[in-house]
């Protein structure tokens, strides 16, 4: 029997429009996407998980197409009272996905994993493709600017990217034992790709990536591993990506990204706007790796099966 199961570690909202794609032409058992959650945090009393946010929005269809995060039809009355109030109002929560938060909050305090909690709602909101964290242990990933360290949220979100990176951190990452589901079909033989969505490399992959054993068990899985370049034309899609490569010395392009992930690399997928890139010890496929519409996010899933399959087959 051919091997059936593929695995997509994915940040937020670059990795949703795969993960997306992927379970679009894929049959629900045969995709499990893991979920970075460096990306967690506590506000206002509650557990975020950013990144599992966003796919689960995503794979459920209703997640607001304007941001790439958060719910569509989006209300903000609870934001505009607490600001008023003189509350903490710089990382916003809408009216439904503060929903979202309380119910995870109330579950995990009640002793559910974050595993149990993530799975029970994506049965409700439909989903049918398994979404696993990357881990039911705390890992925080941590930024260190010009004045010290600071939580990753405090970075992205209350100063919008603006200290420059000297250096990350994640903490705990190296006693956080990787999803068990995750280490099964690592272990299985049953996996015919490992898909590295197009992600920001440093926040969103390397976190599950610096867990302990993770890449260990992908190269022993013996499936292909394959990424889509979250860069194109030396521009990130969105967020952060080119301009962290660049404060931390690293050349800001699609070949910039392929060294840092280095051997893990069996094949990467770049946009026709990098088809020049050059030997980065991987082979190149070149595709449309900017995702507007479902049509782009299934075409490129679609290529980046193929491409993996066309190295198992070699």
């Amino acid at each position: 029997m051919s091997k059936r199961l593929v695995v997509a570690l994915s940040g937020g909202v670059g990795g949703a429009k795969l993960a997306l794609g992927l379970s679009l032409v894929l049959p629900a058992n045969e995709l499990l996407v893991v979920a970075n959650t460096g990306d967690d945090f506590e506000h206002l009393g509650l557990s975020i998980s950013p990144d599992i946010d966003t796919l689960t929005y995503a794979l459920a269809g209703i997640d607001n197409p304007a941001t790439g995060w958060g719910r569509r039809d989006e209300t903000w009355s609870f934001m505009d009272s607490i600001g008023a109030l003189g509350g903490e109002d710089w990382f916003r929560l809408g009216d439904r996905d503060l929903a979202l938060h309380v119910e995870r909050t109330r579950r995990l305090r009640l002793g559910q994993t974050l595993s149990e909690v993530t799975s029970d709602i994506c049965r409700r909101l439909g989903i049918g493709v398994r979404v696993v964290p990357m881990s039911d242990d705390r890992v925080r990933t941590r930024v260190r600017g010009d004045a010290g360290w600071i939580d990753f949220q405090d970075y992205f979100v209350r100063q919008q990217c603006r200290p420059v990176v000297h250096e990350l951190a994640f903490d705990g990452a190296t006693l956080a034992r990787p999803q068990a589901d995750i280490m099964a079909a690592l272990r299985s033989g049953d996996v015919r790709a490992v898909i590295i969505c197009p992600s920001n490399p440093f926040i969103s992959i390397e976190p599950i990536l610096a867990m302990s054993g993770m890449r260990d068990a992908i190269k022993v899985s013996g499936a292909p591993v394959v990424a889509v370049s979250p860069i194109i034309g030396g521009q990130a899609v969105k967020g952060p990506t080119a301009k962290m490569m660049g404060e931390l010395g690293l050349e800001a392009s699609a070949a910039g990204v392929a060294a840092r992930y280095g051997d893990l690399l069996d094949g990467y997928v770049v946009d026709h706007a990098d088809a020049a890139i050059g030997n980065v010890g991987a082979r190149i496929t070149i595709a449309k790796t900017l995702m507007t519409s479902l049509h782009d996010r299934e075409t490129l899933a679609r290529v980046t099966l193929d491409a993996a399959e066309a190295l198992a087959s070699r």
